[in-house]
């Protein structure tokens, strides 16, 4: 049952990803690595990932926490994970950054993963998102834009990206054989 709603979440993904008024950025081919990082399946990062697709084409607004209001970057996340997963998050990217969670490589991110970027230029964060998995995250950016899905390989988001927070903890997901 967890591969079909894996399969329906990367199936919504792709088609609102097509829906979208330009052509998503070439895909880089990887080669897999000997060692593959060890992937958790966890039933709370999958309520946290249909939340947050859920929420795409809500509008933007700056200060928003709602569904009903709009979001920012930081409200949409702080909305997705108390509804989805009943986590606390701090308001602001800023304070989102420091928080006392793991930092991952951008190699490791998985469904659930928090995203900062400095967009502002230098290394300051200005905004974050929510890694739905397949290179792709969930994100408010702008004054009269929506709630969105990307692409990290977008060469906008690899300019200004910043580093990447696990909340959702190894330790409480069940590994996926």
């Amino acid at each position: 049952m967890a591969m079909m709603a894996r399969f329906a979440v990367l199936s919504l993904a792709a088609l609102l990803g097509a829906c979208s008024s330009h052509a998503p950025a070439p895909r880089k081919v990887v080669e897999p690595a000997v060692m593959a990082p060890q992937v958790y399946f966890s039933p709370v990062a999958e309520d946290v990932l249909f939340r947050a697709l859920g929420l795409v084409g809500t509008p933007y607004r700056w200060g928003g926490n709602t569904p009903d209001s709009g979001f920012d970057c930081s409200g949409l996340i702080g909305y997705v994970y108390r509804d989805a997963a009943g986590i606390s998050l701090p308001r602001s990217t800023r304070e989102m950054i420091g928080i006392r969670a793991p930092s991952i490589e951008r190699t490791d991110l998985q469904s659930g993963d928090l995203v900062f970027f400095a967009t502002n230029g230098g290394s300051q964060v200005s905004h974050a998102g929510i890694y739905v998995g397949e290179g792709r995250f969930v994100h408010a950016p702008a004054t009269g834009g929506t709630v969105r899905l990307d692409y990290l390989s977008n060469s906008y988001w690899q300019k200004t990206y910043l580093n990447a927070k696990r909340v959702l903890q190894p330790a409480h997901l069940a590994r996926n054989p």
